[in-house]
């Protein structure tokens, strides 16, 4: 079968789900995207670009579109017959925690919801990021003045599923290979986003610090904007410790640093999936995950008490028992990052491939 994936939103992990997902079918997956960049406006206005961009439906067996687009403004303006339509949510903008004083995330929401009732699937990267997307609509909602809308929760409920995102690695790389231990690197690889919460980070690796104990840094991942205050100040009270500092735009060289990582952090206030944190876990990493958010239910239960955290102090404490003496835990995280590779792309695409299927025949969901 043959399908079109539009990503208006061609960056980070959209860029690499779709990318993934067209390179591991066993159908045909064009793709027509958009630069990743401006993401309220892709939201806002990508609909009305891409209508004109966008080729003749007619070959296609369906459309897949991300939760950065307005699928409802598409369908209204398209102006040919529309194949059945999967949304992929990453993220939401109702759940999705703003910083302080942005005013325009109602009617980004409002895209989102309605961008979900005019898919014919809607598929969410988590369980934990369909739930609470769905537990939001109706307080959401009813934010409205008058005339609130009924029933909404059912209606996507009814099409709705979890398919998680296929990860993209080098399966010949060995997690083992130059790994740095002594002192042990510390991996950040999020992106600098008031999202990802780098202050608190930031105060878990001054706490280390102020400790005297040897460790490095390697703080990577994509920054859109203004360098966060926290990285300023770590960048300069601790750069005979940083051995990268800044996004590493080459993915052969981003794979070799999660080789050399040792440990890997996230201090997240919203994460629906964590594919960066999956990534660091496959390629061997130690995690230390906030206890909250998806990462739950992506750690396997198995290895909970060892990696997630309950708070800051939490927090400081794990990282300061592995930076001291890491290798006590190698064994363990041999067997992680084992259990992790069943997030690999050849070990979830067949359920893609069934969904793209179902979608084609117009086999909704119907979870009643």
């Amino acid at each position: 079968m043959r399908f079109l994936f539009i990503e208006s939103f061609f960056q980070g992990s959209h860029r690499l789900f779709a990318e993934g997902l067209a390179a591991c079918s066993s159908h045909e997956i064009d793709i027509l995207s958009m630069p990743g960049e401006n993401w309220r406006w892709r939201m806002l206005g990508a609909a009305l670009h891409v209508v004109e961009a966008i080729p003749s439906l007619e070959p296609y067996d369906g459309l897949i579109v991300s939760d950065l687009f307005n699928l409802s403004d598409f369908k209204a303006l398209v102006g040919q017959p529309c194949p059945p339509v999967m949304a992929y949510f990453h993220e939401n903008q109702i759940t999705y925690p703003q910083p302080p004083g942005d005013k325009g995330a109602f009617q980004l929401g409002i895209i989102n919801i309605s961008t979900a009732l005019a898919a014919d699937q809607v598929v969410f990267n988590s369980c934990f990021h369909q739930n609470a997307f769905l537990k939001a609509v109706p307080e959401f909602l009813n934010r409205g003045r008058d005339f609130r809308p009924g029933n909404i929760v059912r209606k996507i409920q009814k099409k709705s599923n979890v398919l998680y995102p296929g990860i993209t690695l080098d399966e010949k790389k060995t997690t083992r290979a130059h790994r740095q231990t002594q002192p042990p690197l510390i991996i950040w690889n999020h992106r600098w986003g008031f999202d990802k919460n780098c202050e608190t980070f930031v105060e878990a690796i001054e706490a280390l610090e102020a400790k005297g104990l040897d460790f490095r840094l390697a703080l990577m991942g994509e920054n859109f904007g203004k360098i966060p205050e926290a990285f300023e100040r770590a960048g300069r009270q601790l750069k005979t410790k940083i051995l990268q500092y800044g996004y590493v735009t080459e993915r052969p060289e981003y794979e070799t640093w999660l080789q050399k990582g040792a440990i890997v952090v996230s201090t997240a206030l919203q994460e629906n999936y964590g594919m960066s944190m999956v990534e660091a876990m496959i390629m061997g990493c130690a995690p230390l995950l906030p206890n909250r958010l998806a990462y739950p239910e992506i750690l396997p239960e198995a290895f909970h008490g060892h990696f997630l955290y309950n708070h800051k102090h939490d927090l400081v404490e794990k990282l300061t028992t592995l930076v001291a003496d890491f290798q006590p835990c190698e064994t363990i995280l041999n067997q992680l990052a084992m259990e992790m590779r069943s997030f690999l792309w050849p070990n979830v695409v067949k359920e893609y491939d069934n969904s793209l299927e179902k979608l084609a025949a117009r086999e909704i969901y119907s979870r009643e």
